[in-house]
């Protein structure tokens, strides 16, 4: 009964935001025209961003005006002529990327940032909860900001797009990584990942059967290496065989049978990670310490905390430490690693929710078309609309549908 209310309620808002009405958020040379930001990201170490040349260049193609600040794109190896010649507009000025209606960016906004935004503007760009301070969020209801994270943006298939998109990068990666730290040139055992025909092959352990772990999987099990993977889900497991389409070891979470593994292997892949607050520390410090010397440990989950007692975070420019003989690697933004791979995956997901916005006529237009994308809405007209965000900071939370109904 309440789950038909819902609905009816939010099929009425959906109505009255299609009807007649005054813009509010996209101005420009027509009414469905967009002025659109790309700020140059100043998060440590973050190379992607947002937009390619192309995607760009399709924006313009739609009447929508771009503006980008110089040297934004040169992360990911996309000059600022890359961007001229699609069509965006190049400024040296902080202040004219940030005046524009809409802002598109990797890393979420700083306080210096949101000084620099416009009451009732619209902003994409990720959320990252665990590390978001109280004063962002309150920056951002305080000037009206609508503001739409892309972590919890789901596709039509009801999959966490963005996510999913860099977990695979980031589960490939992984591999690529580890296969570098086994070469004596970075002070590995100088091993090659993989096997071949006489020489028996690199034993890889994967912690998680999730997103991360199916493409760890599939890239070490393509290089030929011994693949074992552990979770605490049989239906992730199930999953993960299923979609690799192949019989690789799996076992649950049973510490003799993953000890045992973990000692005798030459990569250990950490890619556990929790819905809420801190990924579970599934190895301690002892079984690292009776690892094989030399032996690689790429600790994916750390950004939620890590899945090795051992685990410290680490960074690009000093990407490993050595613990027990044993080499970890815990950067916790692996995917800037390869920023402008990373970058072609997220313009793919962007430029078309753009495109969507100016071709219905405003933002909520297109979020109640999508209710995918309404997911990722999590502050609008300086209310939150997130009911964990909201719990978590103990803040008013509005739901949105009675929101909307509220201004009709």
């Amino acid at each position: 009964m309440a789950t038909g209310l819902r609905d009816e309620m939010a099929a009425i808002a959906q109505r009255g935001l299609f009807q007649t009405q005054e813009a509010m958020l996209e101005t420009g040379k027509k009414s469905n025209s967009l002025f659109i930001g790309i700020p140059k990201e100043i998060s440590y170490q973050e190379c992607r961003i947002a937009l390619t040349p192309l995607s760009v260049a399709l924006l313009v193609n739609n009447g929508h005006k771009v503006v980008l600040e110089a040297g934004a794109g040169d992360g990911a190896n996309f000059s600022d002529k890359d961007y001229s010649e699609q069509g965006a507009q190049i400024s040296f000025n902080k202040k004219d990327v940030w005046a524009a209606d809409i802002i598109v960016k990797i890393a979420p906004p700083t306080l210096e940032e949101i000084s620099m935004m416009h009451k009732g503007q619209t902003l994409i760009s990720a959320l990252q909860i665990g590390t978001l301070k109280a004063e962002v969020l309150k920056g951002l209801l305080q000037k009206k900001i609508n503001a739409l994270c892309f972590e919890n943006i789901r596709d039509e298939g009801n999959v966490l797009t963005v996510v999913r998109a860099m977990s695979e990068i980031v589960g490939a990666t992984s591999i690529f990584i580890a296969a570098e730290y086994l070469s004596s040139a970075f002070g590995g055992k100088g091993l090659m990942l993989g096997g071949f025909t006489g020489v028996p092959p690199t034993e890889i352990v994967i912690l998680g059967a999730g997103t991360v772990g199916e493409y760890a999987a599939r890239t070490a099990l393509s290089l030929g290496a011994e693949v074992k993977v552990f979770d605490s889900s049989i239906f992730k497991l199930r999953r993960l065989q299923n979609n690799l389409g192949s019989r690789v070891f799996t076992s649950v979470m049973q510490p003799i049978v993953l000890g045992k593994a973990i000692t005798t292997c030459d990569v250990v892949i950490g890619a556990i990670r929790s819905e809420h607050g801190r990924s579970p520390c599934v190895v301690m410090e002892e079984t690292v310490a009776r690892m094989k010397p030399h032996s690689v440990v790429v600790d994916v989950s750390i950004d939620q905390g890590g899945c090795f007692e051992t685990s410290e975070v680490t960074d690009h420019k000093e990407p490993t430490f050595v613990k027990h003989d044993v080499i970890h690697y815990c950067v916790p933004n692996i995917a800037s690693r390869v920023p402008r791979t990373a970058s072609y995956a997220l313009t793919n997901i962007f430029a078309p929710i753009l495109v969507d916005i100016g071709d219905m006529g405003g933002l909520m237009n297109m979020v109640w078309s999508k209710p995918g994308i309404r997911e990722g809405l999590y502050c609008y007209q300086g209310h939150l609309t997130n009911k964990d965000l909201a719990t978590m900071y103990n803040l008013p939370y509005k739901d949105l549908e009675l929101l909307v109904l509220s201004n009709q």
